[in-house]
């Protein structure tokens, strides 16, 4: 089933005489695009290789998805980038490559639907088209809906209100699960049964908080509920998607990367080394060098290294938002980095340095040198100190010329202070040290964990795309928690709060009695109220942390303004995410391309904010 992940590059030519040369601009035909359409009509799944192939494009940008929320901040005394800084616009790169690729991608897929009647190459491009309108819908809005294969020159495609495009959505959507045309369930990239109804919930529970609530105070976040039948609907199509499947497998192994298609996984975005044509340190993808802070030179340290030097790296939120006893902490980060010999002058990698970790026994890992040492905000000295007791003969500071990296440490995060101890040459510690959690991200080296769930055991030292794990996209907790959000918006808390515990318990939590029993563990200011939705977005930031849906989960919760005010480092002033005119900048800007080359648009046509 994998064999197609790389034949869209073949197609990309011939592709772009047929699909959207600009957005959902068109060239004319010529002979050559007629011989393509007659390959098409008898190769359509080569159309639909390349809809799911776009989609590349989109699944791992981490600036639009992330940037400017409660969870992610960058590393090394940079600022938090465009998007945290809410300064973007119109001609924004991201927002442009965003907008272009879902159109790309859906006009592939209306492709494949004018091309053939197989309902299975039908079901999957109705999947992969209303896919791209979920992604347009949550950061643009209102967007032009075509449901056929563009083939004119015509420019003339006017915004159609979300109102219009969530029930052709759901309606789509429902045809395909009752058709019964696709598999119940696909671990291999290709849509399913069991994918179709996780993107129906998700659209179901975008549609009603869009369609079905009022936002009353952008700053406190409040809202009424004035239809909740469309939530009830979001938690049917969720229980669909979860299709029975229980919690069982611990968040380690879930995430494993010897683990991927495995029964929690619902669809994902397939990559293989092994059938790379062309350089396999460029052709995968660069997760696994995301969302970490700066460990200096990886050729050099033997440690994995961002290309930007630390980019969505964890907020002070996140240092404390992990409770004691969560598993979810140890399964996310990479609490343990491991320094590499020097062979021959050159760091070790593979079952050496960062990647030990994956590729070495637990009995060699332990007699390792430990670079560095990160324990959770709730550990007490007395807990680290008894801990880096018992690894003494781990915590020895090397000679330069032994081991990649001379400054081993180890250190308590937490969101004021960082309490750090510094390794001897005999192993024991230095006396402890304090620096203010905001200097010592600033400073650089090695300043938070590193998120593990993408890292790739096989990826070779360098900083670059070659990372080849799969990238899930929806999975059976997400669902859990999308299930959870609709019951307590539709009022059933009991319902609610069994799916959060669920959650919860898998991650070695005790479960509340309800959603009054829940303490928020980080830092909050004297005008921050809780409210039962923040705990499924605590869930949601712990359970999908890294996963590039923090964006869209505040955007549809009406949380965004609240959330960046209490949390986000660069915003301190409602302004901030403001334009001019005082409009709060709720969506992404339509691109400047688009409004230049429609002819049913005008800067009048603009979202508001820009």
């Amino acid at each position: 089933m994998k064999s197609y992940k790389f034949f869209g590059l073949a197609l990309l030519g011939v592709l772009s005489l047929t699909g959207c040369s600009d957005f959902l601009d068109t060239e004319n035909k010529s002979n050559a695009n007629q011989n393509g359409e007659e390959f098409f009509k008898k190769h359509p799944d080569q159309l639909l290789t390349s809809s799911y192939y776009v989609f590349r494009n989109i699944v791992n940008m981490i600036d639009i998805t992330d940037q400017g929320t409660d969870l992610y901040i960058n590393a090394r005394g940079a600022d938090d980038g465009t998007f945290a800084l809410y300064n973007f616009d119109p001609e924004n790169g991201s927002v442009e490559n965003l907008y272009k690729n879902c159109y790309n991608a859906i006009n592939y897929a209306n492709g494949v639907i004018s091309y053939t009647d197989d309902p299975k190459l039908v079901g999957q491009a109705t999947f992969l088209r209303n896919w791209g309108y979920y992604l347009l819908t949550q950061h643009f809005g209102d967007v032009p809906y075509v449901t056929s294969y563009i083939e004119s020159s015509s420019r003339d495609y006017p915004r159609t209100p979300i109102a219009e495009i969530y029930p052709a959505m759901l309606a789509d959507l429902e045809a395909v699960y009752n058709g019964g045309s696709l598999d119940a369930t696909d671990h291999n990239g290709r849509a399913s049964k069991q994918a179709v109804a996780a993107l129906a919930a998700k659209v179901a529970l975008a549609a009603a908080w869009d369609l079905g609530t009022t936002l009353t105070d952008e700053v406190k976040g409040t809202y009424t509920v004035t239809n909740p039948e469309m939530f009830r609907t979001a938690a049917a199509w969720a229980e669909k998607a979860i299709n029975g499947v229980q919690l069982t497998m611990s968040f380690e192994q879930k995430w494993s990367p010897f683990n991927e298609g495995n029964a929690e996984e619902i669809f994902s975005i397939q990559y293989d080394r092994a059938g790379v044509p062309t350089n396999p340190t460029s052709s995968g993808h660069s997760l696994m060098y995301d969302y970490m802070g700066y460990y200096g030179n990886c050729v050099q340290t033997g440690h994995k290294g961002t290309k930007s030097g630390g980019t969505n790296s964890l907020s002070t939120k996140v240092m404390e938002l992990f409770e004691r006893g969560d598993q979810r902490y140890e399964g996310t980060f990479m609490t343990t980095n491991y320094n590499p010999e020097l062979k021959d002058g050159v760091v070790g990698w593979g079952t050496d340095g960062y990647l030990a970790y994956y590729n070495c026994s637990a009995s060699d890992l332990a007699k390792l040198p430990i670079s560095v040492k990160f324990y959770p905000s709730y550990t007490t000295e007395a807990e680290a100190l008894a801990d880096l007791a018992a690894r003494k003969t781990q915590t020895k500071k090397f000679a330069t010329g032994t081991h990649g990296n001379n400054l081993p440490f180890a250190c308590i995060m937490a969101s004021d202070v960082v309490t750090l101890w510094y390794f001897n040459e005999d192993g024991s510690l230095q006396a402890k040290k304090t620096q203010e959690t905001a200097s010592f991200i600033k400073a650089g080296f090695a300043s938070s964990p590193c998120v593990k769930k993408w890292d790739d055991p096989q990826s070779e030292n360098v900083t670059a795309s070659n990372c080849y794990r799969d990238i899930v996209v929806f999975h059976v907790s997400d669902m859990y928690l999308i299930a959870a959000e609709a019951y307590l918006l539709a009022g059933q808390e009991a319902d609610a709060i069994k799916k959060v515990n669920d959650v919860r318990g898998r991650a070695g939590l005790a479960p509340l009695a309800s959603f009054n029993a829940y303490e928020t563990p980080y830092l909050t200011s004297n005008s921050y109220v809780y409210t039962p939705l923040d705990l499924i977005l605590d869930e949601r930031a712990r359970e999908l942390y890294a996963e590039r849906t923090r964006w869209e989960d505040l955007r549809r919760t009406r949380q965004l303004v609240r959330y960046n005010l209490e949390f986000a480092r660069s915003i301190t002033s409602l302004d901030k995410m403001q334009n001019a005119q005082g409009e709060t900048k709720w969506y992404r800007p339509i691109p400047a391309k688009e409004i230049n080359n429609n002819t049913a648009m005008t800067i009048e046509s603009q979202n508001p904010g820009y």
